[in-house]
Parts: structure tokens; C-alpha cells; sequence
């Protein structure tokens, strides 16, 4: 698996406005529908998981990274978008430190093996330090972009 098959370019937010957790979630859900991943009339329902899911435990992981995450029986196929909030947004992080890069990612239910090897990709990228921090650094979509497409050719293949 590789950033580029699961990343949706279209929903990279270089420049997250939200501040607060549950409007920067919304503002990619937002993204992933203005994309076409997501039908619009969904957007609430996948809204509202992606919040309950974090009620039961943030996924804020210290580092200035969150990665929310929901599994949905009307998704076709994994779906990630990114954003980067150049403030932070309080996620209610382990570290209580500031997030400042966001992976929202969508699993189909019916493919729960497919979720954890996303869930291994993102983390796997998300350890190291010089990746977050140009990630952080990152002003453009094409810039996210380049740096997942490094991180696809550092990879080896399986």
C-alpha cells in the first residue's frame, strides 16, 4: 500500500482554518465530500463517527499528530485526507501538545485488514521526525504531495 493510493489529492488542506478539533474534522470531511469520496448527503453521518470515535479516546498521538479514523460499511474504498494547521488544533493529544498534522482516514467495514495496513503506512511515516516536520512546513498541496510520493519510493516493496 502507498500514500498515493489512499491520499485524496483533492483533499489536502495545505492551511487548515479550524482551530478546534471537531471543526478541523469537519473541515476534511468537507474536503473528502468537495472531492467526490464522500456523498454529501453522508457528510453529517461520517461527521458524527468520526467525533463519537474520538469521545472514546483521542487519536492525537503526541508528536503533533492525530490520525481520527472511522470504518464504515458505505465506503468503497480507503480514503485519507490531510491537513496541516500551522496553529495547532487541540486534539487532546497524549503528549497534551498541539497537532499540527491530520490524517482523517475512511475504511470500508468490510475490509478490516486493509485499515490496519493504512493505519501501519500513516504511523509507520508519522515516527519519524524529519517527515513530520516537513510536513509541518509543507504550504501547498503539491508540496504534501511531493513528500508522500518520498515517502512511497523510501518504502520498500512488498
Amino acid at each position: 500500500m502507498r500514500f498515493r493510493e489512499i491520499v485524496v489529492e483533492k483533499a489536502v488542506i495545505p492551511k487548515l482554518a479550524s482551530t478546534k478539533r471537531d471543526e478541523a474534522i469537519a473541515e476534511l470531511v468537507d474536503a473528502l465530500v468537495a472531492a467526490k469520496t464522500i456523498a454529501k448527503k453522508e457528510r453529517d453521518e461520517f461527521l458524527k463517527a468520526v467525533i463519537a470515535r474520538e469521545k472514546r479516546g483521542s487519536t492525537g498521538f503526541g508528536h503533533g499528530v492525530a490520525v481520527p479514523h472511522v470504518k464504515s460499511p458505505t465506503v468503497e474504498r480507503l480514503a485519507v485526507a490531510i491537513g496541516i494547521s500551522p496553529d495547532g488544533v487541540d486534539f487532546n493529544a497524549l503528549d497534551r501538545k498541539p497537532v499540527h498534522s491530520i490524517f482523517l482516514l475512511l475504511s470500508p467495514e468490510h475490509r478490516p485488514e486493509d485499515h490496519l495496513e493504512a493505519m501501519e503506512l500513516i504511523f509507520g511515516q508519522l515516527r519519524h521526525e524529519r517527515f513530520r516536520n516537513f510536513l509541518r512546513q509543507a504550504t501547498t498541496t503539491a508540496a504534501v504531495i511531493t513528500l508522500l510520493e518520498e515517502a512511497d519510493a523510501s518504502r520498500p516493496a512488498r
